[in-house]
Order: structure tokens, then C-alpha cells, then sequence
């Protein structure tokens, strides 16, 4: 916890996860974006998925799912 809140983008992908696994999809969410504003390309990815899937707490979105695909490919360059 201390990690993210050094602003540590790996422990918020992290937390992001742990948050997402217990079905808490609106905080796994924050966590995510926050870490990819920070460049972290697996929450990019992340990001993507919910923008793909309907129904976890954002609507589908093709053009925000493409733009954080996109995001990911570019950081893991």
C-alpha cells in the first residue's frame, strides 16, 4: 500500500488486480487507469479488456479499447 501511495504503477496494477478478483470492478478500475497515466503498459492492456467487455462498470468502447491497446504496444516497444 505504501508503494501506491508513492505512486508506484506496478503496486496500483497490482491492487487493481486484487481489487478486480474480488469483483470490486469500479476500484480495480481507478487503480488501473491511474496506473497506466503513469505508463504502466499491463494496465493499458487491462484497460482494454474492460473497454472490450460490457458490463464491468464502464460501457463498450471500441475507440477507448483501441486506444489503450495501442498505449500498451507502444510502452512495451
Amino acid at each position: 500500500m505504501k508503494r501506491a501511495a508513492a505512486n508506484d504503477p506496478v503496486a496500483m496494477r497490482q491492487l487493481g488486480t486484487r481489487r478486480y478478483e474480488e469483483g470490486d470492478y469500479d476500484t480495480a478500475f481507478e487503480y488501473w487507469t491511474k496506473a497506466a497515466e503513469l505508463g504502466d503498459a499491463i494496465s493499458h492492456y487491462k484497460l482494454s479488456l474492460f473497454y472490450y467487455q460490457e458490463g464491468e462498470g464502464v460501457e463498450k468502447d471500441e475507440m477507448k479499447e483501441l486506444f489503450h491497446l495501442e498505449e500498451a504496444a507502444i510502452v512495451l516497444q
